[in-house]
């Protein structure tokens, strides 16, 4: 069976007049047509077909969708690489013998590349008011087994304004301060790490002559940057006459610094990396103010560390000194849980006094089923976390011991 639609014009078409472009498309043996299956659900889609130098597909699933109404939705599939707005319509002619009425239904909607489809039809979305097709009158209507569907498209009045999605680069601006890393041109600090800068007592300066002497590691850095991501590196720097300036740096390895600097240009120091030299990080971004890496090599560190009753000891004390509020719960975490080997291991006479508060805040957590974190006014128990990110959001110093942390939310509660 074969179908010609001739036009014949009858006076002359407006300009506005936009032109229907018909395809009919036919599913043979459509009762027993293979299907692909997606998400649940089985559909047959036809090949590709081009109607205004765009590309599209139909899509009919034969025995419903999600719906389950008994209809049989049809899909629109756009394939170009263009958006375009359209008009469609959909025909399903009746050339049953027994005859019976057409099922018809036009639309209009904005494709966006690739692969959009508009809103489905017979009996779903916006169109269920309509009465469509069943999956028996789809049946009556067969050719020879042939499901045909005549589909007309014809361009919008106005053409689409909607195109590829644009791509907008991002802000550089970080881009740009991490570019600027080890710069010399542009550099007016110097750091010097490491090596024999730091021999100024003459017992050290006669013994090191035995030695090889080393030089220092060089760092090119900038105050202005400083400022931010490292301030106590940037007072260190303070010099009136804008020339370059020499900063020993005697407390810490080269590698370590190399992290540190790095990360204050907005640079990401890698797992490995924090892993490997955590508890030097944290020692070097306390004293010179990198609050962000203390912080995350802190969690590496409380993370990667194995306590035993042997050392939990040292793991306790260190955290304290170094106001590791995340490392001082773990480890106290892990008092807690193992109490009666670390009471039989451990002595704790050297124990700073105000320890007692974070061992009762353990307690106190532990008999209760959840963590308080969703209470917002019970500080006592929070998790160091959730006090953290709480300070955070309104935009507060997030370095500090749990009581200091909680005295600033009561004051900006």
């Amino acid at each position: 069976m074969s179908s010609h639609i001739a036009t014949v014009d009858v006076g002359t078409p407006p300009q506005s007049f936009k032109e229907w472009e018909q395809t009919e498309v036919r599913y043979h043996g459509f009762v027993d047509a293979p299907t692909t299956t997606r998400l649940g659900y089985s559909y047959i889609q036809s090949p590709e077909f081009t109607c205004f130098g765009h590309r599209w597909c139909l899509r009919v699933y034969p025995d419903g969708d999600e719906n389950e109404d008994g209809m049989v939705p049809l899909y629109l599939h756009h394939m170009s690489d263009e958006a375009i707005e359209v008009q469609f319509s959909f025909t399903l002619k009746n050339y049953s013998e027994r005859g019976g009425k057409n099922h018809f239904l036009t639309g209009e909607c904005l494709f966006q590349p690739p692969g959009d489809e508009c809103v489905d039809f017979w009996g779903t979305g916006d169109f269920d008011d309509f009465d469509f097709a069943t999956r028996e009158q789809i049946i009556d209507s067969l050719v020879d087994g042939t499901l045909i569907i005549e589909v007309g498209i014809r361009q919008s009045s106005e053409p689409a304004i909607a195109t590829l999605p644009s791509f907008i680069p991002e802000n550089p601006l970080c881009k740009n301060i991490l570019k600027k890393f080890m710069v010399e041109k542009s550099a007016d600090v110097l750091f010097e790490v490491g090596g024999d800068t730091d021999i100024n007592d003459e017992r050290k300066r006669r013994s090191s002559r035995k030695k090889a002497r080393t030089s220092p590691a060089t760092f090119h850095a900038h105050r202005l940057i400083l400022q931010d991501g490292a301030p106590t590196l940037a007072e260190l720097c303070k010099c009136k006459s804008g020339d370059l300036i020499s900063v020993p740096i005697t407390d810490v390895k080269p590698d370590v610094f190399h992290h540190m600097l790095y990360y204050a240009y907005g640079g990401k120091v890698t797992d490995d990396d924090l892993k490997s030299h955590a508890q030097e990080i944290i020692d070097a971004s306390d004293k010179y103010g990198i609050v962000n890496l203390k912080l995350e090599a802190e969690a590496c560190y409380a993370k990667s560390i194995s306590l035993t009753s042997d050392n939990v000891l040292d793991h306790l004390l260190y955290a304290d000194a170094k106001n590791c509020a995340l490392l001082k719960e773990v480890v106290i975490d892990f008092i807690v849980e193992n109490g009666d080997d670390v009471l039989e291991k451990v002595s704790f006479d050297n124990v700073p006094g105000h320890m007692m508060k974070d061992l009762l805040t353990a307690v106190t957590r532990g008999k209760k089923k959840d963590d308080d974190s969703s209470d917002a006014g019970n500080y006592n128990t929070m998790r160091v976390s959730t006090l953290r990110k709480m300070l955070h959001d309104k935009e507060l110093d997030i370095d500090g011991s749990r009581e200091a942390m909680i005295a600033l939310l009561k004051k900006h509660s």
